[in-house]
């Protein structure tokens, strides 16, 4: 889908280029999320919306656009599901047949795909020491023994590094607007 995409969200331009590269894809990850095509337009509205009010906080140094753009349109879609939740009528899904049919629903991995994009962001933001130890451990199962024996750093010293190394992911993915 995207070209080059002017970021400058505060202009109609860059609004439209912005909703033509990725709004067609946030409408499909609010449609899976809501199961209601009226739902899933007003939050691609909502995400486009909330982005132009806020454009002066998007920073394309700490996250591209479209993962800036899907950030918003998951928490647009929380939002509209809470409200939808607290409603006083009973929500019908848009599949009516796959329902009577008894058709088990299809699991949407957007989320998976989206935290994934956000965790390889920040990680390539920090030191290769901690990148290194959050990756050889965390992600592949390692050891601090086995990193140890490989990388010639004592364990009590990458147990140390872990710390400081999550501690520092941690405020990288808060710089870039990712909520706990």
């Amino acid at each position: 889908m995207g070209g080059a995409v002017t970021t400058d969200l505060s202009h109609d331009v860059g609004l439209r280029a912005a909703y033509d590269d990725h709004g067609p894809e946030i409408y499909r990850f609010a449609f899976r999320g809501l199961g209601d095509a009226g739902l899933a337009q007003d939050a691609v509205q909502e995400t486009f919306l909330r982005a132009w009010q806020s454009a002066r906080h998007y920073d394309p140094g700490l996250a591209s656009l479209r993962t800036w753009l899907f950030a918003i349109a998951r928490n647009v879609v929380i939002d509209l599901h809470r409200r939808r939740s607290t409603a006083s009528f009973a929500h019908v899904t848009a599949d009516e047949a796959g329902v009577a049919a008894g058709l088990p629903p299809v699991t949407d991995r957007t989320d998976t795909v989206l935290a994934r994009a956000v965790v390889t962001q920040a990680l390539d933001r920090l030191s290769p020491e901690h990148r290194q130890v959050i990756v050889e451990t965390h992600l592949r199962g390692r050891t601090y023994d086995e990193l140890a024996a490989t990388s010639g750093v004592p364990a009590g010293t990458l147990r140390s590094r872990m710390f400081y190394a999550l501690k520092a992911l941690r405020v990288t993915m808060e710089e870039m607007g990712v909520s706990w």
